[in-house]
């Protein structure tokens, strides 16, 4: 069973279906006993760091998802969330991958919206993936480059395009928005 964190983020249906799409059922919980029992798990995203992060404590998800053994695939703001903390609402976050998430520079062109490119390391995340595949973004905030990093994109400045930190992975660009190379992505971490 593949359980979808239920927090109250947006853009949870998209990947609810992106799954759907791959032959893949899920479930949407917040409950612990399915979370813990979950295949896999993701934590998926789109919204406001502070509010994501008060939905997480009030439903007690702030000490169960970092005990997760099963690999656990976080989203855009799902993958800021798994960061140590972030300028968003001055927010302090889970603290799994070893990072601050900052915002950009307040240039014409943010949020960093549509296709771009990353530069990928070795990782099973990208098995079949490479550096010419584009991916699809849509942030305003960015996680800064770290150990955990294992693709970087250049917008304004680089940054951390995916973090990997043990059984934890995050993509900061939307895999089920991202077509053909988005759907590898999921089933490689679906294949984990």
């Amino acid at each position: 069973m593949i359980a979808l964190i239920d927090y109250g983020a947006g853009n949870i249906r998209s990947v609810q279906n992106a799954l759907k799409r791959l032959g893949v059922e899920s479930i949407l919980t917040n409950r612990p006993d399915e979370l813990r029992s979950a295949e896999k798990v993701i934590l998926p995203g789109v919204g406001e760091a502070s509010f994501a992060m008060n939905q997480l404590r009030e439903n007690e998800l702030d000490q169960l998802i970092p005990s997760l053994t099963q690999p656990v695939l976080g989203i855009c703001l799902g993958m800021q969330l798994l960061c140590t903390s972030s300028e968003e609402g001055d927010t302090q976050a889970l603290g799994i991958f070893d990072t601050v998430v900052r915002e950009f520079e307040p240039v014409l062109n943010v949020p960093h919206t549509g296709w771009n490119s990353c530069s990928i390391k070795s990782s099973p995340l990208f098995d079949g993936i490479s550096s010419y595949d584009d991916f699809y973004f849509v942030h305003s905030y960015y996680a800064e480059l770290c150990s955990n990093t294992i693709a970087t994109c250049d917008y304004i400045q680089p940054f951390s395009a995916a973090l990997q930190k043990d059984n934890f992975f995050g993509v900061q660009f939307h895999p089920e928005k991202s077509a053909e190379i988005g759907a590898k992505l999921i089933q490689n971490f679906l294949a984990l």
